[in-house]
């Protein structure tokens, strides 16, 4: 499955936790919080002013790598 910038951070990472060091590299600490349980990818890079881009394609080309 590839991670979409529409998809919901807590979803992603019920499926995939060992992608938590990329979204704490890239600024989005706050995983356990309320939010990250309805905010999208792309409505968190846009809070945190992060390239949404840049992220997405880190967390696809970490999945295929360990695939």
């Amino acid at each position: 499955m590839a991670i979409t910038k529409d998809m919901i951070i807590a979803e992603v990472l019920n499926e995939h936790q060992d992608l938590v060091p990329i979204f704490m590299n890239s600024g989005l600490h706050c995983l356990g919080c309320a939010m990250a349980h309805g905010e999208s990818i792309e409505e968190a890079c846009a809070v945190h002013g992060l390239d949404c881009d840049q992220l997405v394609t880190a967390l696809n080309e970490y999945l295929e790598a360990n695939a």
